[in-house]
């Protein structure tokens, strides 16, 4: 049994890398954000030599051109639209990963697209073609059983289903709003818990205490978490400890 370990990195002002150099040791493929919704060049320049240093898989986190939000607000876009920034955004992270001799593994949208697209059909699809058009090998994460997984299907893409240890889920298997009471999880040993049991079980509690079906292929740690590293490293030896490879989705 073995597992990716993922975290949103590359999100930090210009200058700094925030919490990135303690977490990259921990993780196995690092989601860049490329410059919509945080980070920018420099900061994407830095952070893509930085997870090369540690041997991290590198993958494209594009996301709303809404830098004042975060990205965590919905917007009122088109398909065209998502593809044509999606397309923006992928291919810049490509082209500074390349500069350094680095190939991207993988893209996972943020934020509000992340979770209108595992949603909406089309605005899936838009990313489905945004990732195909700049390169076919490249891995499309996705909630599982959503319409961005169902999207690279479609489009020939290998998908990769994403759980958050961190995250409340409901019964649907969405996950709890982030303005929701109980919506994240601060509790170390309870998300540590929550993702052994996510790899192992192929099972996570929901909000209603229902045990529901997860299969996943990647766990997320999110960098802008405070004390990120530390869960990263808690999350990993538990891991091991369980008898659950962590390895990047590319890797041998």
């Amino acid at each position: 049994m073995r597992i990716d370990l993922n975290a949103d990195v590359g999100e930090g002002r210009i200058g700094t890398l925030g919490q990135d150099p303690a977490l990259m040791p921990h993780i196995t493929s690092a989601n860049i954000a490329c410059g919509f919704h945080a980070g920018g060049p420099a900061v994407m320049r830095s952070t893509v030599a930085l997870a090369s240093a540690h041997d991290v898989a590198v993958g494209a986190h594009p996301g709303f051109p809404d830098l004042e939000g975060f990205g965590r607000r919905e917007l009122d876009v088109t398909p065209r639209d998502v593809e044509d920034f999606v397309v923006y955004q992928i291919g810049a992270l490509a082209a500074i990963a390349a500069a350094q001799g680095v190939r991207l593994q993988h893209v996972k949208p943020h934020g509000a697209l992340f979770n209108m697209a595992a949603r909406d059909a089309a605005l899936a699809d838009a990313i489905a073609r945004a990732t195909a058009v700049i390169d076919r090998t490249l891995i499309l994460f996705g909630p599982p059983a959503s319409e961005l997984i169902a999207a690279g299907w479609r489009a020939g893409l290998r998908t990769a289903s994403e759980g958050f240890a961190d995250r409340a889920y409901r019964p649907d298997g969405t996950l709890v709003p982030r303005d929701d009471p109980g919506a994240v999880i601060h509790d170390e040993k309870t998300v540590v818990q929550r993702a052994v049991r996510m790899v192992r079980d192929q099972t996570v509690e929901t909000v209603d205490g229902t045990v529901m079906p997860l299969l996943i292929d990647t766990v997320c740690v999110h960098g802008d978490t405070p004390g990120a590293a530390d869960l990263a490293a808690r999350i990993r030896g538990a891991l091991l400890e369980a008898g659950i490879e962590v390895k990047a989705l590319r890797a041998d």
